[in-house]
């Protein structure tokens, strides 16, 4: 089992910052990929963000390409997802998802059955 705790929602302005923080724990060796998706109110999760654990790579949806950056750290077990000129269409509950299997073409996890484990969530808010 892996258990993931999402941090650093909040309320902000548009064209303001934010940074959220994944930290995970349990049986994190099995890990290949980190990602973060967002729920707005009456919407599907969507896709954000991902990153491999064990490999180099990262893959952004294109509505936030250039404004967002995830990141790992593995000493921490955390994944981070820094997010910069945002704007009121983020606002969204955020989360964070673990995925236990290799995809060669990292495009493969921005589907959401590819994660097996999900953190609670954190809001953000833009407001305009």
């Amino acid at each position: 089992q892996v258990q993931l705790v999402e941090s650093g929602g909040g309320l902000v302005q548009a064209g303001e910052s934010l940074r959220l923080s994944c930290a995970a724990s349990g049986r994190t060796f099995n890990t290949d990929a980190m990602g973060w998706f967002r729920q707005a109110p009456g919407k599907e999760r969507e896709f954000v963000a991902v990153i491999r654990w064990k490999y180099s790579g990262t893959y952004y949806t294109d509505s936030v390409k250039g404004r967002f950056t995830i990141s790992r750290n593995k000493a921490k077990n955390t994944a981070d997802l820094q997010m910069n000129s945002l704007k009121p269409e983020d606002t969204a509950v955020y989360y964070c998802a673990a995925s236990n299997s290799y995809y060669s073409d990292i495009q493969s996890y921005s589907v959401r059955g590819r994660y097996g484990y999900w953190g609670q969530g954190t809001q953000v808010t833009v407001s305009s």
